[in-house]
């Protein structure tokens, strides 16, 4: 990669990172601190504030990317950190849970997640594009492991009202990186993509229902596993990270071969296929660990290892994909699809996974990741196989 493609995909995806660590970075905490709230002994409200998120997200992704497409990738992400930092500023100033949601769902409609990605493709040759993507993909494992370690400590030091503070300053510093430190990309190729053209394409739909399920999954896992990990290890939540921090980053070692390999030998769809069947393991797992009286330790830490490695081989590699599989004139819109599935996918995993915890078992947020992952499962099975890298090609303009 150029020195200048580096720059424009490390400093995208620390943006990118951000905002996910103003999702994940609640996660390990807010189940436990909003029971202190008026309205937080209500398991859907809880939910419902870590899932909102999410829902405006969805509401905004297809409008901001082809927004993207027609007035400049850099104008409508800087829109949306300005967003956020609102959204971020109003949970920080919250005194019942409902006005956490109202916090949450302002900063999810800052929805530039299309516009970044459609950026970095802009911004990178089609033979570096998966480990530009890869950056993105590995900087929401980082921000999701930060968050991990970062959140008690931070809870502990400042509350939460001073952790959702910090978020809007660092959106705002965000938008100075944008201004300031991301590179210019080139022109955007002349004329439009119908979006229709962009709905109707089979494999991005495959891969639009993956991110959805993906991330249905995670959300809802982590309404239960933090409880769990407290029953389980006696662990107090502001000692998660022991647990997380080391399964975290020896996910990222273990899932970089599979990528590379899968990316060089065209063999994606393999690396694709046996992912989804590790993550369908995961939940399989954690309805039987989570059915016992007491959870044993170490089946939790090894299924949480496994989950990560799933998850981040996943995250990594579908964007790249969207972003060559679509129209150069739609990336924007495609990738808005793609960035609105997992956004609901987010919402919905919040929302059931605290109301399944309420009204049944939370051994039941598992049968339901099971389900959608066994249809992700036949999904991905009748999927052509994915395209290799393109040929080398000379450095973007910029």
């Amino acid at each position: 990669m150029s020195r200048t493609e580096v720059r424009a995909s490390a400093s995208l995806a620390a943006i990118f990172a951000l905002r996910m660590l103003g999702l994940f970075l609640i996660l390990p905490v807010f189940s436990v601190h909003a029971r202190s709230m008026p309205g937080g002994d209500n398991a859907t409200l809880i939910g419902l504030a870590l899932g909102v998120y999410g829902l405006t997200q969805s509401f905004g992704q297809i409008p901001f990317g082809i927004a993207s497409d027609r007035y400049g990738r850099k104008r409508i992400i800087i829109i949306g950190l300005l967003l956020f930092a609102v959204g971020s500023f109003v949970a920080a100033m919250a005194s019942h849970i409902g006005w956490v949601i109202v916090g949450r769902a302002i900063q999810g409609a800052g929805a530039i997640s299309a516009a970044i990605t459609a950026l970095i493709a802009d911004s990178t040759r089609e033979e570096h594009r998966t480990k530009a993507m890869a950056m993105v993909g590995g900087s929401i494992g980082l921000s999701f492991a930060l968050s991990l370690v970062a959140a008690p400590l931070l809870y502990s030091a400042i509350g939460m009202s001073g952790m959702f503070a910090l978020i809007g300053l660092m959106s705002v510093a965000a938008i100075l990186v944008v201004l300031y430190v991301v590179p210019s990309a080139a022109p955007l190729p002349p004329g439009r993509v119908r979006f229709a053209e962009v709905l109707r394409n089979r494999e991005l739909m495959r891969l639009n229902y993956g991110v959805f399920a993906l991330h249905l999954t995670q959300m809802a896992m982590f309404v239960v596993v933090p409880a769990a990990l407290v029953q389980s290890m006696d662990l107090p939540v502001s000692a998660h990270w022991k647990i997380y921090l080391p399964v975290v980053l020896a996910s990222f070692v273990l899932m970089l071969p599979p990528v590379f390999v899968g990316e060089k030998q065209g063999r994606m769809k393999q690396v694709f296929i046996g992912a989804i069947a590790l993550l369908l393991v995961v939940q399989a797992g954690m309805w039987f660990t989570l059915s016992q009286a007491t959870p044993g330790a170490p089946a939790l830490v090894g299924l949480l290892l496994a989950f990560f490695i799933a998850f981040n081989i996943l995250e990594a590699s579908q964007p790249s994909l969207v972003s060559r599989l679509a129209p150069p004139g739609g990336r924007g819109a495609a990738l808005g699809v793609y960035n609105t599935l997992q956004a609901l996918g987010l919402f919905c995993g919040g929302a059931a996974g605290g109301w399944l915890t309420q009204h049944a078992s939370r051994s039941a947020v598992f049968i339901l990741g099971s389900g959608l992952t066994v249809v992700w499962l036949i999904i991905a099975s009748n999927m052509q196989n994915l395209p290799r890298r393109g040929p080398k090609q000379q450095p973007a303009a910029v």
